[in-house]
């Protein structure tokens, strides 16, 4: 598939809002928390658009010091399975290598296609949070990928 992967401007916000309501209906990001994150240096937010500008993907990372979070990705219902979530995790990765000791995330425990991409990056389970979710109630896996000299 053909896209490129470039930093969320306000210009992207109703296509990602939007975007985010179909990806997680239960408990959707605002508007109001996207246009926060824009304003925080400490947040990072990269678009996969496709060759028409049409947003295909989206993933968000914070950080505090040294230690990077992976808070959200999603894909668009219609372009799964075509490796953008695959695109925008090897673009956090590469900017964690460069900045970050770790990256850390929680998923859920019946995602294994998540769980099977995020091994494929190198993360590693390394502990469970109890009914972490809503909507269903479920658990998140916790999965960790530290990085080291090269």
């Amino acid at each position: 598939m053909n896209l490129r992967i470039v930093p969320m401007t306000t210009a992207h916000l109703p296509s990602l809002v939007a975007l985010e309501q179909i990806c997680f209906p239960a408990d959707p990001w605002s508007e109001s928390l996207y246009r926060a994150a824009l304003d925080n240096p400490a947040v990072a937010i990269l678009l996969a658009e496709g060759k028409d500008g049409a947003l295909l993907g989206y993933a968000v990372l914070s950080t505090v010091l040294d230690e990077g979070s992976l808070d959200n990705i999603a894909v668009a219902p219609e372009a799964r399975r075509n490796g953008i979530a695959d695109a925008l995790l090897s673009a956090l990765t590469a900017f964690g290598r460069e900045h970050l000791t770790c990256l850390m995330l929680e998923v859920r425990a019946s995602n294994a296609p998540a769980i099977a991409l995020y091994e494929k990056h190198g993360f590693a389970a390394v502990g469970r949070r109890k009914n972490y979710y809503d909507a269903p109630r479920e658990d998140a896996v916790l999965m960790t990928l530290t990085f080291g000299p090269e």
